[in-house]
């Protein structure tokens, strides 16, 4: 059932299903995604006795800003920022935490940062907080090349192009990081309602300028980047998922933050599967949070 409810910047509108007093599990979407990424996820984990919550971000679907002043941020920590807050309004003490791409960037930094509201995490892509502070550094021409949609972003013409072709350019993201997956118009079409929000465009653009440093992110969040800046370790109980198909961020790409869980952590590569991991492969994604549950118990 569609739901909203008012938080510290925002009206979120979220999706729920499973049994009110079932334990919580929050699952966050990617760009550009929406809440359909999970439409097998949710009820296989609702008729396990979950009650999962997967709410709209900050610039997608029906979720709006509370007031036209706020800067229309994308940047990591106001992500992370509003899962607290969608926690704190549901009143929800403490909830599994599952998201890929913007959505696993967001559990994440409520895992690292506020422990004790994560009964446990899966992350696709591995551990997804930002280095904003080498941002700069070249990478390898390979990798980017992957990246060449951030720095059209970076751009007005890639501003325009964004506003002027949403659609579109959102498709070409989806063939080009998900070649195995043969979705079809119905399935794009659904989710890509989500991204009419009057707000998609000024949020993705300030999102990947942010994480270049090219633009400045809201003062309210100064003290959560200044925590993040540290790269702090993640704690809780942990499985990361990697496509083994992905083509943005193919398996082996974040080895290196494996370092930063240092709690009890498995890393799966699931075999023919892209960047949508949840909806690509419905049932590694459902059983990775079965097994986090699991191993929290």
């Amino acid at each position: 059932m569609l739901k909203n409810i008012a938080c510290h910047q925002l009206d979120i509108a979220y999706d729920e299903q499973g049994p009110p007093d079932g334990w919580p599990v929050v699952l966050l979407h990617g760009f550009p995604y929406d809440i359909h990424a999970y439409d097998e996820v949710t009820p296989a984990l609702a008729s396990q006795g979950a009650r999962v919550i997967a709410p709209y971000l900050r610039g997608y679907g029906p979720t709006r800003f509370l007031a036209p002043t706020t800067l229309r941020s994308g940047q990591q920590a106001a992500l992370g920022a509003d899962l607290l807050s969608l926690l704190d309004a549901l009143q929800i003490d403490q909830a599994v935490l599952g998201g890929y791409d913007w959505g696993g960037r967001a559990a994440c930094i409520v895992a690292a940062l506020d422990p004790a509201r994560a009964r446990g995490l899966v992350s696709v892509n591995g551990y997804n907080i930002q280095d904003i502070a080498k941002a700069g550094r070249p990478a390898s021409p390979e990798k980017e090349l992957r990246m060449w949609y951030q720095y059209y972003l970076h751009s007005d013409r890639g501003r325009a192009g964004l506003t002027e072709n949403r659609r579109e350019f959102c498709r070409l993201l989806w063939s080009l990081w998900s070649p195995t997956w043969p979705f079809d118009d119905a399935t794009y079409a659904r989710s890509a309602v989500a991204f009419d929000n009057p707000d998609f465009v000024d949020v993705v653009v300030h999102s990947y300028r942010h994480r270049f440093g090219l633009v400045e992110g809201d003062p309210l969040f100064d003290d959560i980047e200044r925590r993040l800046a540290a790269m702090p370790p993640i704690t809780v109980p942990t499985i990361t998922l990697e496509g083994a198909t992905d083509g943005v961020s193919p398996p082996g790409g974040r080895a290196a933050g494996a370092r930063r869980f240092t709690g009890r952590h498995e890393n799966r590569v699931v075999a023919n599967a892209g960047h949508n991991l949840p909806q690509e492969a419905p049932r590694a994604f459902t059983d990775a949070v079965l097994d986090i549950a699991a191993w929290a118990a």
